[in-house]
Parts: structure tokens; sequence; C-alpha cells
């Protein structure tokens, strides 16, 4: 009603105004976007959508945005919106997208040459799901982000596209349908705060003014109210090689014209390529959800947490928690091989969580409950820090981390005694663990003496005589000496010493030994993490693919990825641009 009130004056008084104003229409960028696709369990979806709207500078003020949705079924009074953090009150059906609404900003309009936020929440959207055209008892879940026209929206957008599936679904259940060009295939996947299982799809240069289909298929089971059981006909059905006809395809080829020792090459190469892509997965347990960018640096993070932020080999980081409890006198090493611990009763105070879930890894009997018990202190540490990133820049807090690494290891290298350099290292000891070539940078930095060993190493290596008094002694680079070593006139200690590299090499050592004789197969062990704080997703392959007309005035289409059944596509038609 206020844009016909507008018109109307326009019409009245024309020549009030320069004359190029009435073909002006709207011109902005868009570089973010994101919608949050909750696949519910009684079968409805809900949007969380976020842009970040760039108006051109001799535009005029973008005060309506249209919303394309799946279907007519959706309930207006629901939905909720805010520009810049500043509520939309204005939320009506829109007249421009078949099914769809209307953002009024009002006076909030984002004017020429500024940018806003908007976040739009639809909370209830009807008849979003149908039965899976290739496996029985699974539900096909498609969806297409609203996208606007072309005479109104320009460059390129960093779009994700985050489907969050019905509580319950299982890693091993969920299968992602093939994603459009551009973006991340397979996509990435994670565990939400509901712990309800993700499919992430990225494009740092998607188009907005395009559509895109996204797709997703699990056990219907998990969905208490009935879906959709009729599917449209489609209006075009087609056969199009999916992957999976693409890998048997390949072999017809090569089996008729290449030669056979060429073609066991080929699948040899193939194999080799699938292990090292296997291998690699299975040590990346740090869940994508920790990559959704937020603003500013999370301070504060133990550097045990900044070890998992910045993606160290579990065996490090169990290392780091060892040296740890020693430190705090929780612990003493009372075997190197098998790693045994003697754990202090009653414990002291300050311990952090994981530090307390590794004593009690080392308190259980055998060694196959201690690594389970040693894989949930990881799947725990790993689910802790991504609740701690959360509305944080893991760009701008993994920077941060580095840069306390770097300087720690400075300070070190720096010192001018090594009395200064052994008090110094036992000070940031944790920190410059997370340096990506610690071994090498701790040989060289200690390739000679002498050296202050720390007071707790005698905890750490049952091996090393304990000092008679709590003062730290210094180590030369001769042959080790059970002898008395003069501590300065009037003090004497019986610690004995070590050539500076063997020192060295029993830090850095420590690692490795923790990897051999505790966890064991480092891969495998990491493995049993990433199952649980970032699950594999599943592809689905299909020999057929469909598009479907919907209902729009505007005649929009949904190519639906493979799988899903034509009418299963839930798609969003053209919308925001008046």
């Amino acid at each position: 009603m206020k844009r016909r009130i507008i018109i109307l004056a326009l019409v009245v008084l024309p020549l009030l105004l320069p004359t190029n104003s009435l073909a002006q229409s709207y011109s902005f960028q868009v570089p973010e976007s994101t919608v949050d696709v909750f696949w519910n369990s009684d079968g409805t979806l809900s949007l969380l959508y976020e842009w970040v709207f760039t108006n051109d500078s001799n535009a005029p003020p973008i005060d309506f945005i249209d919303i394309g949705l799946p279907s007519n079924n959706f309930d207006l009074s629901s939905i909720t919106a805010e520009v810049n953090g500043q509520p939309i009150t204005d939320i009506e059906i829109s007249p421009y997208v078949t099914f769809g609404v209307a953002l009024g900003l009002g006076s909030n309009a984002i004017r020429a040459g500024e940018t806003g936020r908007v976040r739009a929440v639809i909370p209830v959207v009807q008849q979003a799901l149908y039965p899976d055209d290739d496996q029985a008892g699974y539900l096909s879940a498609v969806f297409a982000p609203t996208f606007f026209d072309s005479k109104f929206v320009r460059g390129n957008t960093n779009l994700a596209v985050i489907f969050h599936l019905p509580p319950g679904v299982q890693n091993e259940e969920p299968r992602y349908h093939s994603a459009p060009p551009g973006f991340s295939d397979p996509p990435e996947s994670a565990l939400d705060e509901e712990d309800r299982i993700v499919y992430i799809w990225r494009n740092p240069a998607a188009r907005l003014t395009q559509e895109y289909d996204f797709g997703a298929s699990f056990p219907e089971q998990y969905v208490t109210q009935p879906v959709q059981v009729e599917p449209a006909t489609p209006a075009v059905t087609y056969d199009q090689p999916q992957s999976g006809d693409g890998v048997f395809a390949a072999i017809g080829a090569c089996m008729t014209f290449l030669p056979t020792l060429i073609c066991f090459g080929l699948f040899g190469l193939l194999g080799w390529a699938t292990l090292s892509s296997g291998n690699k997965r299975r040590l990346q347990y740090l869940p994508p959800k920790i990559s959704v960018e937020g603003h500013g640096i999370k301070r504060g993070l133990t550097a045990v947490e900044a070890a998992v932020l910045l993606e160290q080999p579990v065996d490090k980081i169990l290392t780091m928690i060892l040296f740890s409890v020693i430190k705090k006198e929780a612990a003493s090493v009372i075997k190197r091989d098998p790693l045994a611990l003697e754990i202090r009763v009653p414990q002291p105070e300050g311990l952090n969580p994981y530090e307390i879930d590794f004593l009690h890894a080392f308190a259980v009997g055998t060694r196959l409950e201690q690594r389970k018990k040693l894989e949930d202190t990881m799947v725990n540490l790993v689910k802790e820090v991504g609740n701690k990133m959360k509305g944080f820049s893991r760009k701008e807090t993994v920077a941060y981390y580095q840069d306390i690494t770097e300087r720690a290891w400075k300070q070190v290298e720096a010192a001018g005694t090594p009395e200064v350099k052994s008090a110094k290292y036992e000070e940031v000891m944790d920190w410059t663990m997370l340096d990506k070539d610690y071994d090498d940078r701790t040989r060289r930095t200690f390739s000679s003496g002498p050296v202050f060993v720390p007071v707790w190493w005698p905890r750490y290596d049952p091996g090393f005589p304990r000092p008679v008094s709590g003062a730290p002694a210094p180590v030369s680079t001769g042959p080790v000496s059970s002898g008395p070593i003069s501590a300065g006139q009037g003090s004497q200690t019986s610690l004995p010493h070590l050539p500076g590299s063997d020192f060295a090499a029993s830090v850095v050592n420590g690692v490795q030994g923790f990897s051999a004789g505790v966890i064991g197969n480092l891969t495998e062990f990491t493995g049993g993490i990433t199952n649980r704080t970032n699950p594999l997703p599943k592809a689905v392959t299909s020999s057929r693919s469909g598009t479907w007309k919907g209902g729009s005035s505007g005649g929009f289409k949904c190519a639906c990825a493979c799988a899903c059944a034509c009418a299963g596509c839930a798609c969003a038609c053209a919308g925001g641009g008046r």
C-alpha cells in the first residue's frame, strides 16, 4: 500500500523530481548470504536467512525485500525479521512472488552507499518432504535458496547453505545429493548445538541471480507426521550420467580402448588416491561449524584448547595434557612404556575438565578401556572448543594464537643465558608446542647446553633422579652424572644432568611415545573421534534427474538433485527485486 501511494504521488507531481528518478530501480550487491534449513521431525521446514546488502551509491533505498518460499503453506504470523538489529514489523504476502513474503524495511531502509544486515526467520513451512525415489523407507529433502532478479543485484556472493537434519538421525544413515557446480562436494559435515547432523555447502563466488538446488535423504522413521505422497508429474524427465554412472562408464571405456596394463595402473592410482583421501579425512576432527565465521577474537583459550582450534595432531594434544597434569602435580609417570600414571588423591584444585577426563582415562584397567576414555576426552574437548568459539571469528582467533606461539619461541631463542632460556622455556612450553615445526625447533634450540631442568621433570621421567631440594639444577652437556652439582655458593643439589640434545629428544619423543604406547594407530584413533565430531557425509547415486515446473507465475523451475523425487523439490522462487 505504501508503494502505491508513493507511485501516485510521483504521477501527480512529476515536475518536482528529476526525470531519470522515475526509471530508477534497485541496484545492490550481496557480498554474504547464509541460509540455515532445519528439517523438523514433524515434517515441516524452518528457515533462517541472513544477507548482507550493499546498496550502490546512486541507487534508491532498499525498502522492500521479497523472499521466495517452497510452498504457500507457511505461517505468516510466525515470521520475524530484522535489519541491523532493528525489528521489521511490516511483513506481508509478496505481490511479486507466487509463494513468498515481503519485508518492508520502512524507516530502516538501506540507503544509497550503505550496508545492511537483514535476518529473517520462517519457523513453519508445510509439505517440505517427499518419498525418496531411490531408497525405500527414505525421505527426500531438497531446497533452493531464494534468488534475485539480475536487473537489481550484481557481483558475487559468499553463499553458505546449511542443512540441519531431523533429530536422532545417525551418522551412517543420511545421504547428501550432488551439489551445484562451484559448491563444496561433498559438503562439510558436523553436529549442531542440538547434536543434529549438519551438511554445509559453500561457494565464495555464487551468483544470487541463479537458482541452486541442494538435497539430502534420510530414513522416514525420524519424521512423525505424514508427508506428501503423490509427486507432481515432472515436465521433463531425462537420463543424465551421475557420479556413479561416470565411474562405470570410465571403466567400460578403459577396458575397451586402453591396454589392460594401463587400466590396472589407473585402478591402482585411483585406489591410492582414495586411501590417501580417506586417511586425511579421518584426521579432520574439527567440526566445520567452528569455521562458520563470527566476529572478533576469542581470547582466554588454554594452550590445549588453542591446539584443537589449530587442528594439531591428537597425539600432540594428549601429550600436552599429560605435561599439564604433571606440572599441576595431579599425576606422575611411574612407567614410560607402556605409559602408566600415579594419580594424586585428592586431586589439586583448578584442573580443567579435559585434564580430569584424562586422569579418569588412566584410572581404568585395560588398555582398550583407556583408549575409549581418551577418545571421549578428545570428543568432549573438541565440543567445548566449538561452544567457546560461538560468535567469534575462527580466522582471526587462529592468527591470534599463532602469534602467541611465535612470540613464545622468540622469547626462548632470544634468551641471553642458559638459566634465562630454561626458565623462559618452562614458562611457555605449552605454547611452543603449537608450532607445526615444534620437533625441529626444539632440537635446534636445545642442541647444546647447559640447560636447567624444570622442577617437575622427575615426575615426567621416572628414570630421572629426584632432587633433594625443590630448586632446579643446571644440566651440562657432559655424560650423565649422579654426583652433586653446585647451584651457587652455600647450596647443593643431587639432581643429575643430561646433554642438552638428550633433554630436547626426551621432550620431542614424548609425543611419539604417547602415540605408539597409548593410543596405537594415530589415524584409526583420530578417525574414531572424527566420526563423532565431524561425521562423514554420505552420497547418493542415481541415474535419473528431473525438472519440475512449479506454480510460480514466473514459471520458475526446480532442477532436482539425484535421488530426489521430482515433486520433492522444496524450491524458492525469485524474489528481492521490485
